[in-house]
């Protein structure tokens, strides 16, 4: 894990940091109202929307380069912190962005990590309405129209992030019509009608450019089973009172199918509320309902830093079929303490046939709330 930071003497490390600590302190409202169901606009609804207060842009992917399968995850969160909308002062905290990344080497059986943290305005980072177009000192992630077809149809991201011992260098194309989660992308995360998102998917991404290992650049190579995932997602109260954390995979299938399937769990590991959706090349999406997803552990994994015991491997059985979710790596926990608090579980996952056998795709799966209950 590294923190990247600016030298002591700059005034930026101050903010960097009270943003770092103002992580473990923000708090959604307690009576959050629903979101109201709307139509989703694009490009507009790719870019933040500050009046809603936790929203992140949250990307992950594997790529042969230069032979190699490498796993990548990269995310954007802003924040709105309440407390601070109605100060006057120019050098008001109003929106807290933060970053997180991690490069998986299959091969070498490990996992880099970096993560960041800053005050949104004063040059130091940003969440742009409007479009896709979030920035944190040099790392960014940002979307332009492709040549052609609508916003919701074609879209080209450029994304740029930089750890210690690794650099994510990627151009990100769609070949497939966004994928509105939910009931037309109003996604419930509980049993109230106030724990809800608005949410979107960008599967089957086609991916370019060059990751610079260990001070080696690899090309990506020219490959169809190089694919990432995009999800956009904005709430005001994602988290039931119940809730210890959560579980959610987004999956990117060898024929071209795409397959979410979340669940909120409580601290006793029963299922509060879930849901996903499947979708078939050239099909309308299937959206599951809460009582049609059901994730079962197979097998446990341990952290030795943390503690913590995640199961890493599962089936997950939808309407669409029943699936068994392997870790390529057991130890893909990431800390996330000096950014957004956390200590979760994010990793690259083989996706096969129920019964363990044929590989049918591969993406990532994502454990909250194993370590300690996620807060947002």
């Amino acid at each position: 894990m590294s923190v990247t930071r600016p030298p002591l003497s700059d005034p930026r490390r101050r903010w960097l940091t009270q943003a770092a600590a103002g992580a473990a302190i923000l708090a959604l409202p307690p009576c959050a109202s629903a979101l109201p169901a709307r139509v989703l606009e694009f490009p507009r609804d790719f870019g933040s929307h500050p009046g809603l207060g936790t929203e992140w842009w949250y990307i992950t992917g594997h790529v042969q380069a230069a032979g190699r399968l490498l796993g990548f995850q990269l995310t954007f969160f802003r924040s709105r912190v309440p407390s601070t909308q109605n100060l006057r002062s120019a050098f008001a905290a109003r929106q807290l962005v933060f970053a997180h990344a991690a490069l998986t080497d299959v091969a070498g059986r490990r996992q880099l990590h970096a993560q960041r943290s800053a005050r949104a305005g004063m040059g130091l980072a940003q969440a742009r309405e409007g479009d896709t177009d979030v920035q944190l000192g040099d790392w960014f992630l940002r979307r332009r129209p492709a040549p052609s077809g609508t916003a919701a149809q074609a879209s080209r991201y450029a994304a740029h992030i930089a750890g210690d011992g690794f650099d994510l260098a990627l151009q990100l194309a769609t070949t497939q019509p966004v994928l509105l989660q939910g009931n037309a992308g109003l996604s419930r995360k509980g049993p109230d009608a106030a724990q809800a998102s608005y949410y979107y998917s960008q599967p089957q991404l086609d991916v370019s450019g060059t990751i610079t290992l260990d001070g080696r650049a690899l090309a990506i190579d020219a490959s169809a089973h190089n694919r990432a995932w995009l999800d956009h997602e904005v709430s005001d109260a994602l988290m039931h009172p119940e809730a210890q954390g959560w579980d959610w995979i987004g999956m990117n299938l060898d024929d071209g199918s795409a397959l979410t399937a979340f669940r909120l769990r409580r601290p006793d590991g029963s299922t509060l509320w879930a849901g996903g959706s499947w979708r078939a090349p050239g099909q309308a999406a299937r959206i599951f309902t809460a009582g049609e997803v059901v994730f079962t552990p197979q097998r446990w994994w341990t952290s030795p830093a943390s503690g913590a015991r995640y199961p890493v491997e599962w089936r997950v059985t939808t309407p669409a079929g029943s699936w068994q979710v392997e870790a390529m790596l057991d130890a893909q926990e990431l800390d996330s303490r000096a950014s957004t608090g956390t200590i979760y579980w994010e990793g690259l996952c083989d996706l096969r046939a129920a019964d363990g056998g044929a590989l049918r795709g591969r993406g990532y799966l994502e454990m909250t709330g194993y370590a300690q209950r996620l807060k947002l």
